[in-house]
């Protein structure tokens, strides 16, 4: 009989193997122009996903492992940007089956991981709908690499133009709020829209997978 680990996010945080995946897959990413990907990214991402998951009374170990799967979830840019989603899933399965976590939990930390990107992405467990609520609520100035690039590019500019962005759990009233001020002196409204449409509709559906209604609210009006 197999014998298993419980394996820890604090273990995975200071991973030298999943933290120089994570770092090389963000440089590689700005070769190609792509926002910041790398350790901070990775760590909110982690920490958002886990808050969801406590806010809803979820157990503490499927907390954890929302976790695990925030941080991890970007390891296949060091690949390919193009499918970053499965070959991250698979890198991940063979970190944490080289570390001996039972395969129940090892399912659904690579199910989310796969399921987390635009075009292939589903809510198809609870880690995975906390992560594409985490994962696409990211928004910030500080994703920016390159100040220059702002008023050429749509993708940093409205990442530059956003001062504050918090994604709000209310388990009363069972909503997942986004809410976002935007300076929009740097970006309109509608260019949010432009770039983010797709991803806002994957959080509305990985909200309802969690029993919530998404809610968008930009500079205090209510959008979605």
């Amino acid at each position: 009989m197999e014998t298993y680990r419980t394996v820890t996010f604090e273990e995975i945080w200071k991973s030298e193997e999943v933290n120089a995946y994570i770092k090389n897959g963000n440089d590689n990413l700005g070769v190609i122009g792509f926002t910041e990907h790398g350790l901070a990214h990775a760590k909110r991402s982690s920490d958002v996903a886990r808050q969801i998951l406590q806010s809803l009374g979820y157990d503490a170990r499927t907390c954890e492992l929302a976790a695990i799967a925030g941080y991890m979830h970007d390891i296949g840019n060091v690949v390919n940007r193009s499918d970053h989603a499965q070959s991250g899933a698979l890198m991940a399965f063979t970190i944490l089956n080289k570390l001996q976590m039972d395969p129940a939990e090892i399912a659904l930390v690579v199910a989310a991981i796969g399921n987390h990107d635009e075009g292939t992405a589903a809510a198809v467990n609870p880690i995975a709908a906390a992560l594409i609520l985490s994962d696409k609520s990211d928004v910030r100035r500080s994703r920016v690499r390159d100040k220059g690039t702002v008023a050429a590019d749509i993708h940093d500019r409205v990442n530059y133009a956003v001062e504050r962005s918090a994604m709000e759990i209310d388990p009363e009233n069972r909503t997942a709020v986004l809410n976002i001020v935007i300076d929009t002196t740097i970006c309109p409204v509608m260019e949010y829209f432009e770039i983010f449409l797709t991803r806002m509709v994957l959080c509305r559906q990985a909200a309802q997978f969690l029993n919530l209604q998404f809610e968008l609210i930009i500079n205090d009006t209510r959008l979605l």
